[in-house]
């Protein structure tokens, strides 16, 4: 890191290629090896590990950081604050073919605050959840609701998380509506069949 840059300064490793008409907003660093393809946008505070790579037009929220040997292709859209894990993978095609010059591009959407642990696998047409955590090697081939905490292939439901990542001690399966309070962050939790609100 370039202990030379202020909180608001772009930092771009000498190694990236970086198209001319790529948006950087301030504060985002782009380390080494990492190539960001034409008219993508990497909003502002990420943090961009080596070698990854953005493809055209992808939107890239503020303060996400995007950890070494990731591929974001197009049709996927990350929000804020989002953490991806190393070597995570994203599809963009159901059916791939290497002789096939067309396919249906389906778009994937992660939430904001969403956190995908390492070399887990989100196959494309999904969205995951504001706030959901996917585990370590997980296989996601469905959405993911908010603060869902996921593991497995195929993923699995197993649990929810907090905001602040920490898991809750609430049922996910149960059928009324329950208030539980976060043991690490003291925030109240929510959980209505189908969703979990927190304030």
């Amino acid at each position: 890191m370039d202990d030379s840059c202020g909180p608001l300064d772009t930092f771009i490793h000498p190694s990236a290629e970086v198209a001319e008409d790529v948006t950087i907003g301030p504060g985002s660093k782009i380390w080494h090896y990492c190539q960001l393809m034409p008219g993508c946008r990497i909003g502002a505070h990420c943090k961009l590990g080596k070698g990854v790579y953005v493809d055209a037009g992808v939107r890239i929220g503020d303060r996400v950081k995007i950890q070494n040997g990731i591929s974001i292709y197009r049709g996927v859209e990350i929000e804020d604050d989002v953490l991806l894990g190393p070597h995570m993978v994203f599809t963009n095609d159901l059916f791939p073919r290497a002789f096939n010059d067309h396919y249906e591009l389906l778009p994937t959407i992660v939430q904001r605050g969403a956190s995908v642990g390492a070399n887990a696998t989100i196959v494309c047409g999904v969205s995951l959840g504001s706030y959901c955590m996917i585990g370590a090697g997980a296989v996601v081939t469905m959405d993911i609701p908010d603060h869902a905490l996921v593991v497995g292939n195929p993923a699995r439901i197993i649990g929810h998380v907090c905001m602040c990542g920490s898991r809750l001690n609430i049922d996910f399966r149960q059928k009324t509506r329950t208030e539980v309070g976060c043991s690490s962050c003291q925030r109240r939790i929510f959980l209505q069949p189908g969703s979990v609100s927190v304030i």
